[in-house]
């Protein structure tokens, strides 16, 4: 959830008489624990500040992040086009973090639950006097419930190989976001 507050600080007035009013904008973020430390160093080179981080109350692995900048700071729009695609890429790297677990789930437990149909058809085996029935669904059965945490390991293995060069890649991505806008808030 992201949200974006526009608030005026009360400033004061300098020794020549203009005003030293600074009007923030502030910025909720809430994000993995493992992603913290990105927001934390990458907002800064969008002219982000951090207030304060508090954890979720729903989810121990969610932190909700606050964060300020001035609002009149040079080089806004493109400073916030540039903010939108590292909030694009860090999307992306979510999704293909994600992507690693949900193949290998999909696959264990579709091998799980074709075991658990041969068990079932051997146990109304057994309850038909068909004992050799039994045993030949019995034996699929228990080899569909060792399987899938095999099965789980080695997907989980080859998702994390095929997608790992494109997660770098957003990585990379995101250092070239932050160095640009950090030369724009430089400037």
């Amino acid at each position: 959830m992201n949200t974006i507050r526009v608030t005026k600080d009360v400033g004061s007035m300098s020794e020549d008489g203009k005003s030293n009013y600074i009007g923030y904008e502030y910025r909720d973020i809430a994000v993995d624990r493992e992603m913290e430390s990105l927001y934390v160093d990458s907002y800064q080179s969008f002219g982000w500040t951090l207030e304060n981080k508090a954890q979720l109350p729903l989810g121990l692995s969610r932190v909700n992040m606050k964060f300020k900048r001035d609002r009149k700071i040079r080089n806004k729009a493109e400073l916030t086009r540039l903010q939108r695609q590292f909030d694009a890429c860090i999307n992306q790297i979510e999704k293909m973090e994600s992507s690693k677990a949900s193949t290998a789930s999909v696959v264990a437990f579709t091998i799980g639950i074709i075991g658990t149909a041969f068990l079932a058809g051997s146990v109304f085996s057994f309850l038909g006097n068909l004992i050799v029935l039994c045993i030949v669904l019995a034996i699929p059965g228990f080899v569909g419930w060792i399987i899938p945490y095999f099965l789980y390991n080695s997907t989980y293995a080859k998702k994390t190989a095929k997608v790992a060069p494109f997660i770098d890649g957003k990585y990379d991505e995101i250092y070239e976001l932050c160095e640009r806008a950090s030369s724009l808030l430089d400037i």
